[in-house]
């Protein structure tokens, strides 16, 4: 299993939640099996999402279609405040 691990800085929560559930690039069709959303205790404006994927070229396609389709559009990412931190990392057990 591979997670692709997603942070940033937003400006908004309902605003980011109500965009991340529009589902800009159709998360069942890229191969996510599951996702996770968790904030930092001591600061709302930031959020970490994992998006688990049973193979890292699925990971991969999953990042490169954040990057190009939804990260660089105001109306896809409107709360977005920031470049996202990302990572793929793959279970160890």
């Amino acid at each position: 299993m591979y997670t692709l691990q997603i942070e940033h800085g937003i400006k908004d929560f309902r605003m980011w939640k109500a965009a991340f559930d529009r589902d800009p690039v159709n998360r069942k069709a890229s191969g996510v099996l599951a996702h996770r959303i968790s904030r930092p205790v001591d600061d709302p404006h930031y959020v970490v999402v994992e998006l688990d994927l049973a193979s890292r070229e699925q990971a991969e396609a999953l990042l490169a279609n954040l990057q190009q389709k939804v990260w660089n559009s105001p109306t896809a990412a409107p709360a977005l405040h920031g470049a996202p931190r990302t990572r793929i990392v793959e279970s160890a057990g």
